[in-house]
């Protein structure tokens, strides 16, 4: 490992800083944010997960207009929990009247059945290898070799997510250029692939050193980083660099709402849980009354991504008569650390205050 901040994920990413803005999907993600870390000399990211093929293409384009700098788009390998022809119109008519009461208790109306619910990976992947982006990263998987192949031959660098060490090994024998190691401090989903997500609840401080020492890859620490302890503590643990997302996603440039971004600094972050509630997959967010209610294992929770969709209209209406009682807060354990709100002033603290930090160690 090259001295800070030189590592080698600052020189497989090819940006001047070890860090990468974690990527948010469904909207949280944001242009402004991604293109104003990465002019920092940081990765920006995007999740693109939840967009069409041409609407990746696009996001590309204007990340490239913004920025001259590297930058990373995010999509799911594994984008259906259940095949779309398994979710009938009576299935979901039956998943609607579960929800019924939530729906009546907004005043909105239940989505009518879409037809077609999300575009496949196969479909997005092959827009990015059309758009090019720098680097491209995933969870919830690996990629087919072939679709590797391409990405390599378009010289787009790679960047898989694992939550065990047996899934960041499978990453390395595929020859993913860079393995984040997302331990379960972190916000948002738990992107598991080799096992149930309950069964792959692994911390951060365990899971980093573990991957460090069996993959061949950089190694990117991840969950439960919001300052400058936070990054040398994971350098320390044999990671060339951090992925931090909650801490980005609470800035006025993110794509959350206000009332997501205020609940990250409230008294709430404190008590963070993991549900199925939202999406039908188990994610870390702020407790509130929908993960009361709904808990990890309601059988109102339908799989991915038709629990997703059901829960839209909730929170499109929640929005507008501003309650968070029925809203995904995503949040990571580090979130009582958080100070800033500014994109820009949170990675020049994250940078100087870890250059002092290490500095002070290199002179004890």
């Amino acid at each position: 490992m090259h001295r800070w901040p030189h590592t080698r994920l600052s020189a497989a990413l090819g940006v001047r800083h070890p860090i990468i803005q974690g990527p948010f999907g469904s909207g949280l993600s944001s242009l402004e944010l991604a293109a104003a870390v990465s002019n920092a000399g940081a990765l920006g990211s995007f999740g693109v997960h939840h967009l069409e093929p041409d609407q990746i293409i696009a996001t590309v384009d204007e990340l490239r207009r913004r920025t001259g700098e590297p930058f990373a788009v995010n999509l799911w390998v594994s984008t259906h929990d259940e095949p779309e022809a398994d979710m009938t119109p009576a299935r979901w008519a039956a998943a609607v009247d579960r929800l019924r009461p939530l729906y009546d208790e907004l005043e909105t109306e239940p989505p009518a059945h879409p037809g077609r619910f999300s575009p496949t990976f196969d479909e997005q992947v092959e827009a990015v290898l059309a758009a090019r982006p720098p680097v491209f990263s995933w969870v919830y998987g690996i990629p087919e070799a072939g679709i590797l192949d391409a990405l390599r031959e378009r010289e787009i660098v790679t960047v898989g997510t694992a939550i065990t060490a047996d899934e960041a090994v499978a990453l390395d024998q595929a020859g993913v250029d860079v393995i984040v190691a997302s331990g379960a401090e972190a916000g948002g989903h738990r992107a598991a692939f080799l096992d149930e997500a309950e069964h792959s609840l692994v911390g951060t401080m365990a899971l980093v050193p573990v991957v460090a020492d069996e993959v061949a890859a950089p190694v990117v620490a991840a969950g439960g980083i919001a300052d400058a302890r936070g990054i040398v503590a994971a350098l320390a643990l044999g990671a060339d660099g951090v992925q931090i997302g909650t801490a980005f996603l609470a800035t006025e440039q993110s794509g959350a709402p206000a009332a997501h971004r205020e609940a990250l600094f409230s008294a709430a972050a404190r008590r963070t849980r993991l549900t199925r509630a939202f999406t039908g997959r188990l994610a870390r967010g702020i407790g509130n009354r929908m993960v009361d209610e709904l808990g990890p294992y309601d059988p109102r929770i339908a799989p991915f991504p038709y629990q997703a969709r059901l829960v839209r209209p909730l929170r499109e209406a929640a929005l507008a008569q501003g309650r968070t009682d029925v809203l995904a807060l995503w949040s990571g354990q580090a979130a009582p650390l958080l100070r800033h709100r500014d994109a820009g002033s949170l990675l020049n603290d994250l940078l100087a205050q870890t250059s002092e930090l290490l500095t002070i160690k290199e002179t004890a």
